[in-house]
């Protein structure tokens, strides 16, 4: 009997031991993890749900007019309004243009920026050099870069542009790039495409680097050619990779800004608008906060929607040349 009560005593006092360990391992993880959590609450949890409280009101940041809830007619507002000056003919048209920044620079950079990392992958000599050539234009800075790209596509006959076009008797006359809706949003896409070319490139270097060679070696030996082993190993064992990038590349062609307001500014007569200058203008030019924020709403849907698409198309994809 005594035997035994001594053996209950240790298991109880071992068993408090444990518990000690538990709860101060529990306590040092929420210590690493709880800042960060916190921040996380405050600076994007918060947002997002006040966000989503505001798309649903007339929202007034004057502390003597309160907010009033409206339902859906925000929504409404951006679907269905009429009238030559409707809402919902200038919403289509940002919505438009965001669609076709992403339909037009997704695929050159994506394309581009693959081709150039297999190509200086395979380089014996230099690869550091061009890597950090084409690298350039994503750390520089957006000022700088959009200052460039005006000059540069000015409508006079000395622009770079002009200049080259008028030499090769490609037009007769200037362009007038940034006072044409088509040709000021080309200029829009070729800097977004110029800027997200080094990243991809970067991207798909250090995916290259981390694929097995012994598959290529056993290729080879087999008699592939390196066409044969680019399209028949390396695509397929990118498509992770590929999925991630082409994912990252569309919500950074919805995020397009600073280019508009930077290059045009919307204009011509706001035919180059896209969401988001469209909702920074209706939140802090016409203090419209309830109708940007369900702005705001539809974007993020459609962005979960077109990710959750292509999830799909990649999972069922079967590669075959």
């Amino acid at each position: 009997m005594e035997q035994y009560t001594t053996v209950s005593y240790k298991n109880k006092k071992i068993r408090k031991i444990k518990d000690k360990r538990k709860h101060k391992e529990a306590l040092q993880a929420w210590m690493f993890i709880g800042v960060g959590f916190i921040l996380f609450a405050v600076f994007m949890a918060y947002p997002l749900l006040k966000n989503i409280e505001m798309a649903f009101m007339d929202y007034s940041v004057n502390p003597n007019k309160p907010s009033t809830f409206i339902g859906l007619n925000n929504f409404k507002k951006a679907f269905l309004s009429s009238g030559v000056l409707g809402e919902s003919d200038k919403f289509y048209l940002a919505l438009r243009n965001t669609l076709l920044c992403a339909l037009v620079t997704v695929p050159f950079q994506w394309f581009i920026g693959m081709m150039l990392a297999v190509a200086i992958e395979s380089l014996s000599k230099g690869k550091m050099f061009y890597r950090f050539l084409l690298y350039i234009p994503v750390i520089s800075d957006w000022l700088v870069v959009a200052i460039l790209f005006k000059y540069i596509f000015q409508d006079t006959s000395g622009a770079l542009v002009n200049s080259i076009l008028l030499n090769l008797h490609i037009i007769k006359e200037p362009v007038m790039w940034l006072q044409n809706e088509w040709t000021a949003n080309i200029v829009i896409w070729s800097l977004c495409i110029w800027k997200g070319i080094g990243w991809v490139m970067i991207m798909y270097t250090t995916a290259l680097q981390d694929l097995p060679k012994d598959i290529y070696e056993a290729a080879e030996v087999d008699g592939a050619t390196k066409k044969q082993s680019f399209w028949k190993i390396t695509i397929p064992l990118l498509q992770s990779r590929t999925y991630f990038i082409i994912t990252s590349l569309i919500i950074g062609a919805f995020n397009v800004l600073l280019q508009v307001m930077l290059i045009t500014n919307g204009g011509p007569m706001g035919r180059t608008d896209v969401l988001l200058n469209y909702m920074y203008n209706k939140a802090f030019s016409s203090f419209d906060f309830g109708y940007a924020a369900a702005l705001s709403v539809i974007m993020g849907i459609i962005l979960i929607v077109i990710s959750v698409f292509q999830k799909k198309i990649t999972n069922n994809a079967k590669i075959e040349f």
